[in-house]
């Protein structure tokens, strides 16, 4: 690795390295570096070379480089991708990339997140959704995982997430099935979205915040990521939600944006199933599809095993989360 950061500084006249490059810790998908100069600090993100070579992967990321410049344009705070030779993704040695200036912060705990910060991240949503807001419908495509084979073949790997899948495929199957009715319900309306605001990707200093990882934006349903942001701020990640986090998370939103409140709540709810999509790409990566590292097998299985239980969970709440949406509603 020594050897592709000097290329990469030499190439990208970021100085002359001075500190050895440092893994750094919270990516699930791509591995990040802290890279310090004589020039400066910065982050470079190796993007996963498995995720590089879906023949969609390159279309993807140009246009959230789009999206990207248009929420620098609009003051939204975050850290954008620096450009070289007028392009932000980067390729030495067959390895693409960003780079970014580092910023001196860190992602919040569960146990650290407060009302202040909910109210915080929930003005920059909604700041961001209100920048091209469009009473028109977002395609969403229907899911068709074949979980069924999946773990069929875990079991004749002999793999780890076996156990941990072989008695739900009721579950996921229902989540799947119920989740493709109800995006057809789903009112006509659009957004930019982060599409990833959960709490590992906003960095804080004090009570200065950035947000990161913008290679997801593109237009989606405002409410659907208002909703699952709403959850993971306020616990859903450790199987703890608190209400109290998640209404204010509602309560600011509607304070700050012009957007009926009284739609299908339940529809939203289902709706909510991007997790089977994770799933399904950690079940992929554990049983060493589209995965040729051991780290990152490993990665899967933990991921596996998380969000398998985020799935059961999430089933068990239904009411809990509805019910404390009319209240808030009301």
């Amino acid at each position: 690795m020594d050897l592709f950061f000097n290329k990469m500084v030499k190439e990208l006249d970021l100085g002359n390295i001075i500190e050895k490059p440092l893994r750094v810790t919270g990516g699930l998908t791509h591995r990040m570096f802290k890279v310090v100069t004589d020039k400066g600090r910065y982050i470079v993100k190796l993007l996963n070379p498995n995720i590089m070579k879906r023949t969609t992967a390159m279309d993807n990321f140009n246009k959230a480089e789009k999206f990207e410049e248009i929420l620098k344009d609009n003051n939204i705070k975050a850290i954008y991708s620096l450009e070289f030779n007028d392009r932000k993704m980067q390729k030495i040695d067959d390895r693409y990339f960003y780079v970014y200036e580092w910023f001196d912060g860190k992602a919040l705990k569960d146990e650290e997140i407060t009302k202040y910060h909910c109210k915080k991240i929930v003005k920059a949503l909604a700041g961001i959704h209100k920048i091209d807001l469009k009473h028109e419908g977002v395609e969403i495509k229907k899911k068709d995982i074949d979980f069924e084979y999946y773990i069929n073949l875990a079991k004749n790997k002999n793999s780890l997430i076996y156990e941990m899948l072989y008695d739900k495929l009721d579950i996921l199957n229902e989540s799947m099935n119920k989740g493709n009715i109800a995006i057809s319900k789903l009112d006509k309306v659009r957004a930019i979205c982060h599409n990833d605001l959960d709490s590992k990707n906003v960095m804080w200093l004090n009570d200065q915040y950035k947000i990161i990882d913008l290679e997801c934006l593109g237009y989606s349903n405002p409410y659907l990521e208002l909703y699952e942001i709403a959850l993971c701020w306020s616990g859903y990640e450790k199987c703890s939600i608190d209400f109290d986090l998640f209404k204010t998370f509602f309560k600011t939103y509607f304070d700050n944006i012009d957007l009926d409140k009284n739609i299908d709540w339940e529809s939203i709810y289902y709706a909510n199933n991007g997790r089977l999509e994770w799933l399904e790409f950690n079940i992929k990566r554990s049983l060493m599809i589209e995965c040729d590292t051991k780290e990152e097998q490993e990665i899967g299985i933990k991921e596996v095993e998380d969000t398998i239980n985020h799935i059961v969970y999430y089933d068990k709440i239904k009411n809990d989360i509805l019910n404390n949406i009319r209240d808030i509603l009301n």
